[in-house]
């Protein structure tokens, strides 16, 4: 039985959304082993200056990312997509172990296999230092951002 991971390609505007928002919700929730069964087995990344592949690699990552990523909150938003294709712009916040905040901000290229599954995603990211008083993501610690809450557009990001 082969894995699948809803919507699927091909993407209509509507279920492009979904998949964003699906990809936000997992990420808050910041479980490496769940995250990774978003992605094929050979999953190909490139994040930042980093490239690997697979779902161990993809593991040990978010895992070692996570450990110093402090109280991290993320907000996708749909930038375009195509039939197997999709690109995001995002937005993070955390702070580092010295308790210095930032505001990540980033875009993201997606391509799909058939069953729903991520098998490219390539990220580029730049971090911007923050005083506490100026973050704007501010929900529960773990877990998907609320439904109420602004998405970037909203929030002039």
């Amino acid at each position: 039985m082969s894995e699948s991971r809803p919507p699927l390609p091909p993407f209509t505007r509507e279920t492009a959304i979904r998949k964003v928002r699906a990809a936000e919700d997992g990420w808050n929730g910041r479980s490496p082993e769940k995250v990774a069964l978003a992605y094929t087995a050979d999953s190909r990344w490139r994040n930042r200056h980093e490239i690997f592949a697979g779902r161990p690699a993809i593991v040990e990552f978010l895992t070692r990312k996570w450990a110093h990523e402090h109280e991290y909150r993320l907000i996708k938003e749909l930038w375009a997509f195509t039939e197997d294709r999709i690109a995001v712009r995002f937005a993070y916040e955390f702070h580092d172990d010295a308790g210095q905040w930032f505001r990540a901000y980033g875009n993201e290229n997606w391509a799909f296999d058939g069953n729903g599954l991520m098998r490219e995603r390539h990220a580029s990211i730049n971090d911007l230092p923050i005083d506490a008083g100026e973050r704007l993501f501010r929900w529960d610690r773990s877990g998907p951002r609320p439904a109420d809450h602004p998405g970037l557009s909203d929030l002039g990001l």
